[in-house]
């Protein structure tokens, strides 16, 4: 959507949530800035149209009665009434502005909505506010979200190319359940058609994303009822298809945070020297010497032996690159 769309749509739910009685189409066309004045009838009403849906996509109730006029239904669209304090509306103001920003964030659209209310009531910060929720190919991974967001809310199927840790890259249909972000990566955890499997996939290793055009007005899918995106939510180095254990030996001076480190993965063992043993699933292993560094000092890899190998030549690297 671009941002002449988007300002549109503010225009257009709030003048909708302004309106004392419904509202005709005609005098949306008139009242409201964004649409164009020289366009032809069959073209504003398309505009109307999409516009309309992606109010209702947002959250909105629009109401239309026989004589084709429109209201918001304020009881089915908002909640009751909250009091903000001036310092609290401009802390919201700051962070969702920064988040509007962020090019890893996928739902600016829904977000600049929620913020239109706020526009007025706050002056901008005196120093700007930043965010930035994913660590790698940051628009790459905003846009795969909204789109699989998408999906996930419509309920179609994607189909795209994925490259798994091993490199090797197959194409997928996927009926997506959910999404989640975790340590800079947007997750989505759908079934697998060919397979009949739900897995979880990265969005960084998804090319050629596309949401399945036809019947857009119908879905292609129902949810389990008993899914739960947040049990797929694992560590950063869970992710793969190459399943090995590892193991993680934490010394003793680090060995307090070794339950908080572990999240409740794999299993921990106190030795009698006062440092832990941490036995756990790997599926990726680059991801998870990446962790050990973010996350140490103190964590000694020991098994699998090439994961050893692999940090004690990285680490080397590093100490001759820097004398």
């Amino acid at each position: 959507m671009t941002a002449d769309a988007s300002e549109r749509l503010v225009n257009l739910a709030m003048y909708l949530a302004a309106a004392r009685e419904p509202v005709t189409a005609d005098q949306v066309r008139a009242e409201v800035d964004g649409y164009p004045e020289d366009q032809d009838d069959a073209a504003f009403l398309r505009m109307f149209e999409r516009d309309k849906d992606d109010l209702r996509a947002s959250g909105f109730a629009l109401t239309s009665d026989a004589e084709g006029q429109y209201a918001i239904d304020a009881e089915a669209t908002f909640a009751s009434s909250v009091s903000i304090a001036p310092d609290e509306a401009a802390v919201l103001h700051a962070v969702g502005g920064a988040l509007l920003e962020d090019p890893g964030f996928p739902f600016g659209e829904d977000l600049r909505l929620a913020l239109s209310k706020l526009a007025t009531a706050v002056d901008p910060p005196d120093a700007p506010v930043r965010t930035l929720l994913t660590d790698e190919a940051a628009a790459a991974q905003g846009h795969a979200a909204a789109q699989l967001n998408g999906a996930v809310a419509a309920r179609k199927r994607v189909s795209f190319g994925y490259t798994n840790s091993r490199g090797e890259r197959h194409s997928h249909e996927v009926e997506p359940y959910g999404l989640f972000l975790r340590d800079g990566r947007w997750y989505v955890v759908g079934r697998d058609v060919v397979r009949d499997d739900v897995r979880v996939y990265a969005a960084v290793r998804i090319e050629n994303l596309s949401v399945n055009p036809s019947a857009p007005k119908t879905t292609d899918f129902e949810r389990p009822r008993d899914f739960d995106v947040a049990s797929f939510i694992a560590l950063p180095f869970q992710y793969g298809s190459e399943e090995t254990e590892g193991c993680l030996h934490i010394l003793p001076s680090e060995a307090w945070r070794a339950p908080a480190l572990a999240g409740g993965s794999g299993s921990l063992e106190a030795l009698p020297d006062g440092s832990v043993e941490w036995r756990v699933t790997v599926r990726d292993s680059r991801r998870l010497l990446t962790w050990i560094v973010e996350n140490g000092p103190g964590i000694v890899p020991i098994s699998p032996t090439r994961l050893a190998e692999e940090m004690a030549a990285a680490l080397q690297e590093v100490a001759d690159l820097h004398g």
